[in-house]
């Protein structure tokens, strides 16, 4: 079982900067892969980034070159560096973790983000 805690949501204004934090009770150094998701009301949940064990990353196509995706695995930790931020990327923002290949998968509660003037 893995247990997850995001933190660094909050307000910010459009074209702002975030960095949002994922805790892992595990070594993330074990964890087969992370990513984060987002979910906007209305809409469903939908893929951000994800880094795999070995570091390789993949981020959607309406973040690239705004959001970055990294891992801690001395500290246990995922972490989402979000520039640039617009309106449409207000959401509630969900780590995730992949125990293999087709799961098990872990979620945390989420952190939210809301962009506005």
């Amino acid at each position: 079982q893995v247990q997850l805690v995001e933190s660094g949501g909050g307000l910010v204004q459009p074209g702002g900067s975030l960095r949002l934090s994922c805790a892992a009770s595990v070594s993330t150094f074990s964890i087969y892969a992370m990513g984060w998701y987002r979910q906007a009301p209305g809409k469903q949940r939908e893929l951000v980034a994800d880094i795999t064990s070995r570091g390789g990353t993949r981020h959607a196509d309406f973040v690239k070159g705004r959001f970055t995706i990294s891992r801690d695995n001395v500290k246990n930790m995922l972490y989402l560096q979000m520039n640039n931020l617009r309106a449409d990327d207000t959401a509630l923002y969900f780590c995730r973790a992949s125990g293999g290949p087709t799961g098990p998968y872990y979620w945390g509660r989420g952190t939210q983000v809301t962009v506005s003037s």
